[in-house]
């Protein structure tokens, strides 16, 4: 898929704003699949998609929340350095530190990847602060680092970042982006690290203090972005919904109910989730989650996943969630994942279970629900995405 071109625009209201566009890359499950590796990870790393929320986590400014489990898939292009040097990265509303690997990293993962050299950076500093950031199937060690960091053509100086040392396990070893770019409120960065969003806010680089998101959702569309500053007119439907975050650490907010043909599911009273772009899939309770595969008629298979008939999607119920008094429909042709593996079409839920207390609003809601994340007045516009 080729990168769109990187331009400033001025699209509402003569407010100027830039995006970063996002490539939708193969997921990491279809690459370690056709490798024929997938089932030996599976057992290696049981399927956990909320394991990035629970253990010691749970407290605020202690370890960092990181990806989900082998799903993720829209990542966009940074720089770093002075001369830049360029990485791909998640932009994850799910966690807020910058990091990308390094000359320091010997490691497969990093070796396989792009890695910054602050040698050749004139304006690298750093005073060897280190840096542990635990993932669900794995974890990143290294120190943080100081340079100017650039987002379409907007540049954001002495912004810290994480640079790999250790990047032990094999997810990163298989996928297509090089670090994750937190977009998370600074309470949940690791080592008390600056957020890069803070930073362009501090740096008067954005007119709003905002950012938006659009994810395409059909095979091979190009167009997803990130719109730092402002919000894009072209990429939503009728209005703007705010809700309010309930938490300033997550992106978190409250969903009312779910409901299907009328009947509620799950969150009867209402349940806490977070809106989390670092996220593949809408993960929820087990047992709410396991109420939903049963209605939708999907069922498990041997690689954690349920399993949809692909024929059958144009007659499944839509999933509803009510979220600040507002319903929100998934249609099944939104909560259903299509792959292809040797010329043959699968269809997967996009539900997932897990012990965590949060729901999880990730790729398969923001597809649908172009998403506004206001951390100005603390919080999240959401309108059907077009």
């Amino acid at each position: 898929m080729k990168w769109l071109l990187i331009t400033l625009a001025c699209i509402q209201l003569s407010e100027c704003l830039f995006k970063v566009p996002l490539i939708k890359g193969k997921p990491v499950r279809q690459v370690l699949q056709e490798k024929g590796l997938l089932e030996d990870f599976l057992k290696n790393h049981p399927y956990d998609p909320c394991s990035k929320f629970e253990g010691p986590s749970q407290s605020l400014g202690s370890t960092e929340p990181l990806i989900n489990f082998l799903d993720l898939s829209y990542y966009g292009a940074i720089s770093i350095g002075n001369p830049p040097q360029s990485f791909t990265v998640i932009f994850d509303t799910g966690s807020s530190n910058l990091w990308v690997p390094s000359i320091y990293c010997s490691q497969r993962p990093c070796m396989d990847h792009h890695r910054f050299n602050p040698k050749k950076s004139s304006t690298y500093q750093s005073n060897d602060q280190s840096l542990s950031i635990q993932y669900g199937t794995g974890s990143m060690t290294g120190i943080l680092g100081y340079d100017t960091v650039r987002l379409s053509n907007v540049a954001i100086s002495n912004q810290e970042f994480g640079l790999s040392e250790t990047e032990p396990g094999s997810f990163f070893t298989y996928s297509k982006f090089d670090g994750i770019l937190g977009l998370g409120y600074a309470s949940l960065a690791a080592s008390g690290a600056t957020t890069v969003f803070d930073n362009m806010m501090s740096q008067q680089l954005v007119q709003k203090p905002l950012f938006a998101v659009y994810l395409s959702r059909e095979d091979g569309q190009s167009g997803s972005e990130v719109v730092f500053g402002g919000i894009d007119p072209n990429h939503y439907t009728g209005q703007i919904n705010w809700v309010p975050v309930t938490r300033e650490a997550y992106w978190q907010i409250l969903i009312d109910q779910v409901t299907i043909n009328g009947q509620v599911v799950a969150c009867d009273g209402g349940c806490p989730a977070i809106v989390d772009t670092g996220t593949s899939l809408l993960v929820g309770s087990s047992s709410a989650i396991d109420t939903i595969q049963q209605y939708i008629g999907a069922t498990p298979n041997s690689y954690g996943q349920y399993s949809i008939n692909c024929n059958n999607i144009n007659s499944m119920p839509d999933v509803v969630f009510t979220i600040n008094g507002v319903d929100y429909p998934l249609p099944a042709k939104a909560y259903t994942l299509k792959y292809t593996y040797s010329d043959q079409v699968s269809c997967t839920s996009g539900f997932g279970g897990s012990g965590g207390y949060l729901w999880i609003l990730g790729d398969v809601f923001i597809g649908e629900y172009y998403s506004i994340f206001d951390s100005g007045n603390n919080r999240v516009g959401l309108a059907k995405a077009v």
